[in-house]
C-alpha cells in the first residue's frame, strides 16, 4: 500500500487520472455523479500540471530548510544517493541526473571546505552496483575528490541517515554537511537529526515562484512531474514522522 501511495496510481497527481477514468465509468450508471467526479479530478489535474502551482508546492517544501549556512562546526560532508540508470545486462550501471547533480554540489563543498566526504546509498531497483559505489567512483575518477567513507546498504532516506550516523559515530563525528536537492532537504535533515547526527544543509538552487507569465498557468509535463515530486516529499515527510 505504501508503494501505491508513494509512486503508484494512488499517489497525487496520478490519483486524479485514476479518478477521471473512474468517473467516466461511473457516468455509465450514475450520470451526474460520474460527470462531477470526472470534471473535479480533471480540474485538479490541470492545476497540479500548471507551473504556478508546482513551483508553489516546491517553495512550501523549501521554506522548511534552515537558512543557517555556518559550516564551522561540521566535521564531514555527506552526499545522499538518488537515481541510477540500470545497465539491463548490456552495459555497466550509471548514475542518473539527480545523483550527478549532487556530486557537483559535493565537489564544490569539498573544494571550499576540505572536509572528509561520505557517500550513502544502496542498490536501486534492479541495478547491480550500489549508488554509493557509483558515486565514489565518479567523485574520485571524474572530480578528483577523495571519498573517505562509503555506506552502501541503505534503501531509504531514513536508512541513509541511520547507517551513516552509525558509521560516523565511530569516528567521533557529530555534525555533518548534508548534500541533496532542495526539495529533499527537509525530510533528509529531519532523518539525520532523528538518527542523532546534526546536519547542516549545503546551499543548493531553490525553486523560483512562477506567477509572472501566462505560460505559468498553462499545464505542461515538467510541472506535472515537479508537482508529483513535491507531493511525494510531503507524503514521505508525514509517513516518516508517523513511523519513525
Amino acid at each position: 500500500m505504501h508503494s501505491l501511495v508513494s509512486y503508484g496510481f494512488l499517489a497525487p497527481p496520478n490519483l486524479f487520472i485514476t479518478l477521471s477514468l473512474l468517473g467516466a465509468l461511473i457516468a455509465l450508471v450514475w450520470r451526474r455523479v460520474g460527470i462531477i467526479t470526472t470534471l473535479a479530478s480533471s480540474l485538479c489535474l490541470y492545476v497540479v500540471a500548471a507551473p504556478a502551482f508546482s513551483s508553489y508546492l516546491s517553495r512550501l517544501l523549501e521554506a522548511e530548510i534552515p537558512n543557517d549556512t555556518g559550516f564551522r562546526d561540521a566535521h564531514a560532508i555527506v552526499v545522499l544517493g538518488a537515481d541510477v540508470q540500470s545497465a539491463g545486462g548490456t552495459t555497466s550501471d550509471r548514475l542518473g541526473p539527480l545523483s550527478l547533480e549532487r556530486l557537483i554540489f559535493a565537489a564544490d563543498a569539498y573544494r571550499r571546505l576540505h572536509l572528509p566526504l561520505a557517500v550513502s546509498g544502496g542498490r536501486v531497483g534492479d541495478s547491480e552496483t550500489s549508488v554509493a559505489a557509483l558515486m565514489g567512483a565518479a567523485l574520485e575518477g571524474y572530480f578528483g575528490v577523495p571519498v573517505t567513507w562509503s555506506e552502501d546498504q541503505s534503501r531509504t532516506t531514513y536508512e541513509n541517515a541511520l547507517y551513516t550516523a552509525r558509521l560516523l559515530r565511530g569516528q567521533h563525528i557529530q555534525s555533518v554537511i548534508l548534500i541533496t536537492q532542495a526539495r529533499d532537504l527537509p525530510r533528509a535533515l529531519w532523518s539525520f537529526e532523528r538518527a542523532g547526527l546534526h546536519a547542516i544543509p549545503w546551499p543548493v538552487p531553490r525553486t523560483a515562484l512562477k506567477l509572472g507569465e501566462l505560460a505559468d498557468f498553462l499545464p505542461n509535463s515538467r510541472a506535472l512531474d515537479e508537482s508529483f515530486q513535491a507531493l511525494h516529499e510531503q507524503i514521505g515527510t508525514l509517513y516518516y514522522r508517523l513511523i519513525y
